[in-house]
């Protein structure tokens, strides 16, 4: 699936390691999701979502 998390978070200057901390998810974890190497639960995607104030489709494509 692809995404934009890699984008929304340079928006809001976070590093991955700030990103994964306010999440309480390790930074391998937003690694593999920016890489496209992993797709996150849905309760994770509602998360990422909710932090950003946007809706998961625009975060997450198919």
């Amino acid at each position: 699936m692809k995404n934009k998390l890699k984008v929304y978070r340079a928006m809001n200057d976070l590093t991955q390691e700030n990103l994964a901390n306010k999440l309480g998810i390790t930074r391998q974890t937003i690694i593999a999701i920016e890489k496209n190497k992993y797709d996150p639960s849905l309760s994770l995607a509602f998360k990422l979502a909710k932090f950003f104030n946007v809706s998961i489709e625009d975060i997450f494509k198919e």
